[in-house]
């Protein structure tokens, strides 16, 4: 699932793409994606794009007369830009949508047959704030403002910095970044961190988003961003389930549990104990993250 990082360079690559440009008709190729039937969906076609911004995880495209479309790519979830005449590059079953403009076209896909992602059209801000999980920015967040999100309940670390009512789009995969930058168990409980502990989870959350951030911007330079994943070579643990830590050299240690999974290096950030995978999970059923269809 796209989170923060990929949203933000999705946000600054639309925002040079589309706008101030108007959007010449919307194209819905599948039933399933659109998830809100007032306004009609078509009531933008011929609206100029004035603007983009970021709730979570979902993107917001900002059209005039205070109409809001809110992409929320979920898991599969992506977006692809096309100049006139070139070809989607993907199949058409992948094809959810299609923004048609004169200096190209941008197409929503998802590469997966569970049809999560969704469009939803809403006017005017109340709206909008509707749609809102309410999670502070992390990047923008004060140490009070972080701590006071943290510790509202008592949590493990891994399911509170992935609840987006709590941290606004932080998923499963900068988590795991975060965690193992911070070296801190994704198992220990909000409430017991202490002073020390919580400081290094705060610095590593910023320096975490930010550094990726600028990664992924450096990838995509002007373009379009085309390869967007949650797995990356360049990560220390996240999808890296046996490799080497690269600050220690011991194996990365996984627990999965339903489509959610935690990567983590018991050598920096649990004292050496491997966490029980199956059982531990059954056993943490409902401080696991929540499902996925809830962000």
């Amino acid at each position: 699932m796209p989170e923060l990082p990929d949203v933000v360079v999705y946000l600054e690559a639309l925002t040079r793409h589309v706008v101030g440009r108007r959007l010449e008709r919307l194209k819905l190729l599948s039933p399933f994606v659109l998830r809100s039937v007032d306004p009609p969906i078509h009531t933008i076609d011929g609206r100029t794009i004035v603007g983009v911004r970021r709730i979570g995880k979902r993107i917001v495209l900002d059209f005039d007369e205070d109409l809001f479309l809110i992409l929320h790519l979920m898991i599969a979830g992506r977006l692809r830009w096309r100049e006139p005449g070139k070809k989607p590059g993907m199949g058409p079953k992948m094809i959810l949508a299609a923004f048609d403009f004169a200096h190209g076209t941008l197409f929503f896909t998802e590469a997966s047959s569970k049809k999560r992602a969704s469009l939803q059209l809403v006017r005017g801000e109340a709206a909008l704030l509707a749609a809102d999980p309410g999670g502070v920015e992390p990047l923008e967040a004060t140490r009070e403002q972080f701590h006071d999100a943290l510790t509202r309940e008592s949590h493990t670390l891994k399911r509170a910095l992935t609840d987006p009512h709590l941290f606004s789009g932080i998923g499963n995969a900068y988590s795991d970044e975060i965690l193992h930058a911070a070296r801190l168990s994704p198992m220990k409980l909000t409430r017991s961190l202490t002073d020390a502990e919580f400081l290094r989870l705060y610095q590593a959350t910023r320096a975490t988003l930010t550094r990726w951030i600028d990664r992924l911007r450096e990838e995509t330079g002007d373009g379009f961003p085309e390869k967007v994943t949650a797995f990356h070579d360049e990560m220390a643990v996240h999808g890296r389930f046996k490799a080497a830590c690269p600050v220690c050299g011991s194996p990365v240690q996984r627990i999965v549990y339903a489509e959610n999974e935690c990567n983590y290096c018991a050598t920096c950030q649990t004292g050496g104990r491997r966490l029980a995978d199956r059982s531990l999970s059954r056993l943490l059923k409902d401080d696991w993250p929540r499902s996925i269809d809830d962000r």
